[in-house]
This record gives structure tokens, sequence and C-alpha cells, in this order.
């Protein structure tokens, strides 16, 4: 060629040039947001701006075998071209020549990555001339890594699949790390004709493509003739699986905190999200449509969340599954028991086993009253706190001031919300506050460390840094104390006594049920109900949290780790060998506290006829129970004392036969019940 020639054909050349578009970086190319766990494990990915999927991908991260067979069957020198191969070229244009039309390209897989980011035809020869010099500019600027880079992450797959990590992710369900010779054929031969060759809409094409490559791999030795006949054998994939999906709200959370993020690492494991995803989902089907499940679990070491269920799934519409209700400000019923009583015990107001009593009791016009309606007089603060009875940690509460209490709250990370910015009562402590599933999960992890708080950190906030010496929520005593309790509180029947430290909650009108435990390094929270609040009559902890709390800890796929030792200074006694100010429990104030109600003869009731068998001269023993009152009691049948005990509210009497008979009770301040009752 003349020098005229040279520099009308690079005149040509550089004129394409200045219309090509930038060369693309890898780190800033627009792909699909990943959002990935601890581990880098992918939860979910979100679209591109323009809808497409199109997922960051490394070299590294695909089989090698789909790298061999690609390069085998596209471009086998490319290792060694600049980006053009002139043999393949030269036929191409021959047959170009013979046929007046483009037969074959003869491009390189560099040229294909130009036609990718190009997106001009190249179906004529002005097109293949610009694709040309594209790649050559292509190989100029980047690296062959970096070329088979962006082939892996632009390659058409068909719709709006692009790249081969989402294509594997769509027709397989699986990560291109290690891929079947089958799987790798299909997925080099799809970008050929990705529309005609899809294999959710066409599996015959699909199915001869892949042949196709699996013959080409045989010929050129990249596979042998055994395993090609084994690929061949295995099935087209009919339909294109859900793209993973996994904490849905938390994954949402990111990509609005981090929008232009290609890729966002959470604390939370894969495997465990997904177990706890599969045990939401058929409890909330069990307990009714319009019920839903949240569950937080943290690692009580660093605070990480390890799993955040926020319903029982992002598409239960009866249930509002868009809803994370792991930050839904609720009543948290009597969850926050635990913690005052450990106030009490840090304040050296009292111990596990100091006695309490559980009468009615007024507070300036606010008169609590326990679950089920009655009192049990006497008992030790370990009773009232694994029974949950509310009159005695109202006590509790009114004698270490609710403002020490929402302190208490706040270094634990808890953010409690009151009606109408009210100052804190006593309501507070049976749920009359606002706080998340997340806070809880913040307060019990506090207790599990020793009292000690920790921020939860789920990766997508930036975690503030320490500032010092952060303030106990409890001393390690009073914590050991309250978990020691709470290894005693009674199991759901899925679960063993005794493995973990737990409590449970039911809100004002049933609109909330709350089980939240821990072992030695776990803490778990869950929640159940409907996300609009509306009461569920007969949803309570024990019956519709704790089973699911206790199956969390199952799903682990870890052992029990045992709670902490008792810490120096621990007083393990009974009552009778407690310093004496610790063993009954005294309100600072005595007049704060009503005063106690008369004893009452619970059972029998007055004019009733017992049927004890005395008629047949088989008399059988008569109980008599009394509620309220100050103990000790006396016990009277006809006038003479029968019983006398020093904490127990019943006893027993035999009658030496038929008729009437009045039994009277009297306590420790003189004051009596009677009824009169016919004994057959």
């Amino acid at each position: 060629m003349t020098a005229g020639g040279v520099f009308y054909v690079r005149s040509i050349v550089d004129e394409i040039a200045t219309t090509l578009p930038a060369t693309p970086d890898i780190a800033t190319l627009p792909v699909s947001t990943a959002v990935v766990d601890r581990a880098g494990l992918l939860l979910r990915p979100f679209t591109t701006s323009d809808g497409r999927w199109r997922l960051p991908v490394t070299v590294d991260e695909v089989d090698r075998r789909f790298i061999d067979m690609l390069i085998a069957y596209e471009d086998q020198n490319f290792e060694r071209h600049g980006g053009i191969e002139w043999s393949a070229m030269l036929r191409a244009a021959g047959q170009y020549v013979g046929a007046g039309r483009i037969v074959s390209g003869g491009s390189t897989l560099t040229m294909q990555v130009a036609r990718l980011v190009d997106q001009q035809p190249t179906r004529n020869l002005w097109g293949k001339v610009r694709q040309m010099v594209h790649a050559d500019v292509l190989e100029h600027r980047l690296t062959k890594e970096d070329i088979l880079t962006l082939y892996l992450t632009l390659a058409p797959y068909g719709g709006n699949i692009e790249g081969i990590r989402a294509a594997s992710l769509a027709y397989f369900g699986k990560e291109p790390t290690r891929l079947t010779s089958a799987e790798a054929a299909l997925l080099v031969a799809l970008p050929q004709s990705p529309e005609a060759r899809r294999p959710d809409r066409d599996p015959a094409a699909a199915l001869a493509g892949r042949n196709k490559v699996l013959d080409r791999m045989v010929a050129k030795g990249v596979i042998t003739a055994d395993e090609a006949d084994g690929a061949r054998r295995e099935p087209i994939p009919t339909a294109r699986h859900q793209f993973p999906m996994l904490a849905a709200h938390l994954a949402q959370s990111a990509i609005t905190a981090q929008p232009n993020a290609r890729r966002i690492a959470l604390t939370v494991d894969r495997q465990i999200q997904s177990a706890l995803e599969r045990l939401g989902a058929s409890r909330a089907r069990q307990l009714g449509p319009h019920l839903s499940v949240a569950i937080v679990v943290a690692d009580q070491a660093t605070g990480n969340i390890l799993a955040s269920v926020g319903s029982a799934g992002l598409f239960a519409r009866q249930s509002d599954g868009f809803v994370d209700m792991t930050n839904a400000v609720r009543s948290p019923g009597s969850t926050l028991k635990p913690l005052i009583y450990g106030l009490g015990f840090e304040l050296g107001l009292a111990h596990p086993e100091s006695l309490i009593e559980d009468r009615p009791t007024a507070f300036n016009g606010y008169v609590p009253v326990n679950f089920d309606g009655y009192n049990r007089g006497t008992v030790t603060i370990r009773q009232a706190l694994t029974e949950s009875l509310n009159v005695p940690v109202v006590i509790v509460l009114d004698a270490v001031g609710t403002a020490r209490l929402m302190s208490r709250l706040k270094r634990a990370n808890v953010d409690p919300k009151l009606p109408g910015n009210t100052a804190p009562g006593l309501a507070i402590g049976l749920g009359g506050v606002g706080v998340t599933l997340r806070d809880l999960v913040s307060i019990y992890t506090a207790i599990a460390r020793g009292g000690s708080p920790v921020r939860l950190n789920d990766g997508v906030s930036v975690r503030s840094p320490a500032m010092g010496e952060v303030a106990p929520v409890l001393d390690p005593v009073a914590a050991w104390y309250v978990s020691d309790i709470l290894a005693d509180v009674p199991p759901p029947l899925n679960g063993s006594p005794g493995r973990i430290a737990y409590k449970t909650g039911t809100s004002y009108g049933y609109r909330d049920a709350w089980a939240i435990g821990y072992d030695g390094k776990t803490v778990i929270g869950v929640w159940v109900g409907r996300p609009d609040g509306v009461p569920v009559p007969g949803i309570s902890g024990i019956v519709a949290a704790a089973p699911i709390l206790f199956e969390s800890f199952d799903r682990l796929g870890a052992p029990t780790v045992r709670l902490r030792p008792a810490p120096a200074g621990a007083i393990v006694a009974s009552n009778s060998q407690l310093p004496s100010p610790l063993r009954r429990f005294r309100h600072p104030d005595l007049q704060m506290v009503a005063r106690d109600a008369a004893p009452e003869i619970a059972f029998p009731a007055d004019g009733v006829d017992v049927d004890l068998g005395a008629a047949g001269g088989s008399e059988r023993p008569l109980m008599v129970k009394v509620r309220n009152g100050v103990p000790p009691f006396t016990f009277f049948a006809n006038g003479a004392p029968f019983a006398r005990s020093a904490f127990a509210r019943q006893n027993s009497w035999t009658p030496d036969g038929p008729g009437y008979v009045t039994l009277s009770v009297l306590d420790a301040e003189g004051r009596s019940d009677m009824v009169t009752v016919f004994i057959d």
C-alpha cells in the first residue's frame, strides 16, 4: 500500500476512534447492586437502573471449565492476538465477497466486547470495521483479564439477563463457581443467539446449541467423548429460577442507604437467615393468614446481626409482608421485667430468693393486676419473674424509679417511645412504652454479656466510634441473677428446660406476642402478631412466640453454649440463708404501697354443697384456699384451728361426717373471712 493509502486508512481509523464510547472502567461499570452476607455469599441482587440483571463478577469467580470452553469455542487465540484474528477476518471477508453479505463474523472475544460496549450494529462492513478499531483500542487500554471480565459481565443471555453470573442464577439457581460440563456448554452457546436459544422459551433450540458446543469441545480435546455423552443426558432447564431474596427488608434498607454501591456486605449469615426465614413462614401459616413473624439473631460478642427476618414473606399480602417488623415500634408486654428486677438487685433491694407480696396494690390510682387475674400472695422474686406476675414487678419499679429504667434502656442503645411524649409512669413496666424487636434484642444482649451493652450492627448503617468507657446496663452480679432466673422459666412443649434463659411477653389487647432468649453466645428475639395492630384473641408469648424461639436455636446449626458462670460477689443461697435485709423486699417508702386487702376464702365458696363422700363413710379431704391477706394464716373448721402456715395459702381438712361446717381463716393482722358449706 502506498504512503497515501496508509495515511488515508489511518485517518479513517482515527476518525472512527473519536466516535467510540469511553473505554469502560470495570470498577465503575453499571451493574446490579449485590447485597451479600458476611462471607460474601449473595443475599439479594437488585436490577440496574434500566431493569437489567447484570451482576458483578470476576474471572476467579467462574468455573474454569466454562472459561476453557468459552475460549476454545469463541477465540482459541485470545491470549495471543491483539484483538483481531486476521486469518478469521480474511476468511469472513472472502465469504462476504462471495455471498454479498456477512456469513461469519470472525469476531474475537475482544471484538464481541467492543460490540457489547458500543451497542452498534455489526452486520454490515462499516460496522465490522468500527468493531475492529474498537477492539484494537480495548487491547491497548485493558488487560486480557479485564477484557474477559467485561465479556463475563455483559454477554447477553436472553431477556434482561446479562453476564454469566446472572445467567447461572437464572437458569441453574446457583453461582457460576461450580458448573457441570452441560451447564458450561449451555452458557457458552446462549450468547450466540440469546433470544432464539432461551431455554425457558425454546428448550429444543437451547439443547441443540448446547450439544453443538459439546461436540466442538470434544473435537478440540477440551473434554472427553464420555464426558460429553454424560453432559448430553443432562436435562435443559425449562424455566427461570427466582433470584435470591434473603434478608429482603434489610437488603432494601442497605440499598436505600447506599444507592450507588455495587456490593454491600451485611453481617448476616446466609445459612442462618435462610433457615429462619423458612421457619417464620411455616409458623405464620400455621398461626393464621393475617399473622406475621419477625426474628432477630445477634452475636453477643460483637453485636453483629446474624439474621433479620422482617416478616413471614415479603409478598405475603394478607399479613402485610412488606412491613419490616424488626423495626416496628410496639408494646413490649412483660419483656422489660427482667431489667426492672435487675435494677432492684443492683440497688441491693432484693435477691432472687427475696420474698415479695403479690396482692392487690394501688399506686396513686394505678392498680396493676396479674395476667390471669389472680394473686399468689407471698412469693419469691424468682417465682414472680418466672411466672411473670405483674403486681410484684410494679412494686419493684416504683422502688427503683421509672427514670432509672428509662436511663438504662438508653444505655442499652434503645430509643423508647412514650405515648404523646408523656412522662414515664409505672405502666412502662408492663408494656406502656414503645420499643422494637431490635431494641429488645439489644437489651437482652447486654444482660447476657453480664450487663455490658454493645451496639447492634447489621452492616447497613455506619457504627459510631466508641466514646470512652460505656456505662453498663446492669452490674455483673445483677445481670447474672436475672440470667439465673430466666434459665428457670418453664419451656414450651418443644423446648428443653435450662437450655436457654428466656422471657415471653404479651402486649395489652393481645396485639403482640414476644419471646427473647439467649445462651452463652447468641441472642434471639421473636415477635408474632398482626402488623396492622389488630388484636388476635388468645395470642400469647408462651403459646405463639416461645416455640419459634426454641426452634430458632435448633436451626442455628451449633450446640447450645452455656450461660456465663456466677461472678464474684453473687450470693447463691436459699431465703433462710440470706442476710436479714434481703429476705424480704421492702419498698423504701412504705406509704406508697396501699394497705393489704383482707383475706378471702377463695375455695370453697359460701353456701355450696361439697361432695367428699362423707355420706358413704369414705371421707376425702377438703382443700381450703385463701387469697389476699398477710401470712401467716390460721385455718379453722367450726371454730377449731386445724392448720397454720407461714406462707402457704391453702390447707386440707378432713371432715368427720356429713353436714354443715363453718370454715374461717385468720391472717397476721387479725383480719378474717368465713364461709358455710354443706359436706356430702
